[in-house]
């Protein structure tokens, strides 16, 4: 056999390998997502049922965001210390014990303090599952394929939370909140035993006497420059739009389909993850056939802006629906690109501690925004809040261009 054949074949023997390990991360993910989804549409209008205040639904809503900012940096560590197999399932199986947390809330009488358990645990799962996840992608991707590898990733694990989305809205509003909860347990349950089945080991690194901290994070200039533009995208998309959709639906009397705000505003959210998860794909697609990632990247964020510009005015079910899209496109088109400008400036035994750098500045973003625009609305209105949602991934732009010129000297290097 011919060197040229023999390394024509070794190509793809790799890049089917590729293809199986990423679909099966692909996989459960996607299954384990419906439970971070299903909570969104029906935990607001609880906090009306039950009494309890808008800080405190949004102290629950966010409560994930900050045990995952404790569990960030030593589930990267742990990956670049034993692996990303056992890691990953762990977080699987500890995310569908916190989505049936759910049920055993709805049926207590203290469903606080159990929803909080619930959220703190699934923070804890997602740590795990979002750090190998990406550790994974960037083992088995070659350079010309890391983006669309991380695009389709990220893809995976949004793609679930729509589901989980509409599932929280409509279900619980044709059959209940229990059986929405227990829905989603179950599929939760499915992603641990694919996980289990499917995903290899790709990272073991032999750092053995590495102690893990939470504290332990990556504080090189790419991993802090992906952060901080990773912590400006999530405040506005998780913490604040998704926050604040059904409360904002039902201000302004809007709805689809004959459902109220609750059934609608997941439709809405589902709308907007599902144009996230196709630029996602896209995203990184264009930005490995791209002489580099920034430009991809500067266009996505600016979709971003339009979309809470267009937000903060919306009066009709049109204009919600075009910013909501604008939104979902902008939050999805810059997460493949982004991480894979993360591995591309990041050595290989370092990659799951940026990982977890990263989650850890997307999850402050993600976590603070309901606390801290829930309140604000009570106070100055929608319009406010969403224009200066606007204005933070017009920041994550500066921050990026200035963060990636000082590590290398351009504002768009070569991949």
């Amino acid at each position: 056999m011919s060197g040229a054949l023999r390394r024509r074949l070794d190509s793809l023997r790799r890049s089917s390998d590729e293809r199986l390990v990423v679909g099966a991360v692909i996989l459960s993910t996607f299954f384990v997502g419906f439970g971070g989804g299903v909570v969104f549409p029906i935990l607001p209008n609880l906090g009306v049922l039950l009494g309890i205040s808008p800080f405190l639904v949004g102290v629950i809503l966010s409560a994930n965001r900050f045990s995952r900012l404790v569990a960030n940096a030593p589930a990267g560590v742990l990956v670049d210390r034993v692996g990303t197999r056992t890691p990953f399932v762990a977080g699987m199986v500890i995310q569908t014990a916190s989505t049936f947390g759910y049920v055993v809330a709805v049926l207590s009488t203290v469903p606080e303090a159990w929803f909080f358990v619930a959220r703190l645990g699934w923070g804890v799962g997602s740590a795990l599952v979002f750090a190998t996840a990406y550790t994974i992608a960037a083992d088995v991707s070659d350079t010309d394929s890391m983006g669309t590898s991380m695009g389709v990733i990220r893809g995976g694990v949004l793609f679930g939370f729509p589901t989980g989305v509409v599932l929280g809205g409509v279900v619980s509003e044709l059959w209940g909140t229990v059986t929405a909860f227990a829905l989603a347990t179950a599929f939760a349950g499915v992603a641990s035993l694919v996980a289990f089945w499917s995903v290899p080991e790709t990272h073991v690194q032999g750092e053995t006497n590495t102690s893990v901290r939470p504290w332990d994070v990556d504080t090189s200039l790419p991993a802090v420059t992906v952060g901080l533009v990773n912590f400006a995208v999530l405040f506005a998309y998780i913490g604040a739009l998704f926050a604040t959709l059904v409360l904002f639906l039902g201000e302004h009397d809007l709805g689809v389909l004959g459902f109220d705000a609750q059934g609608s505003s997941g439709i809405f959210m589902a709308a907007t993850v599902v144009a996230a998860g196709a630029f996602m794909y896209l995203g990184g697609y264009v930005s490995d056939r791209q002489r580099s990632r920034v430009p991809t990247l500067v266009c996505f964020l600016g979709a971003t802006v339009v979309g809470f510009l267009l937000l903060a005015q919306a009066d009709s079910v049109a204009t919600l629906t075009a910013a909501c899209l604008l939104i979902g496109a902008g939050q999805g088109g810059t997460s493949g690109p982004l991480m894979a400008l993360l591995a591309d400036l990041t050595p290989d035994e370092r990659m799951g501690r940026a990982v977890g750098t990263n989650n850890v500045f997307g999850d402050i973003g993600g976590g603070f925004g309901p606390i801290v625009s829930l309140p604000l609305i009570e106070t100055v209105g929608f319009w406010p809040v969403y224009l200066a949602c606007a204005l933070l991934p017009a920041l994550a732009c500066v921050i990026l261009l200035g963060g990636v010129y000082r590590e290398t000297g351009q504002f768009t290097p070569a991949i």
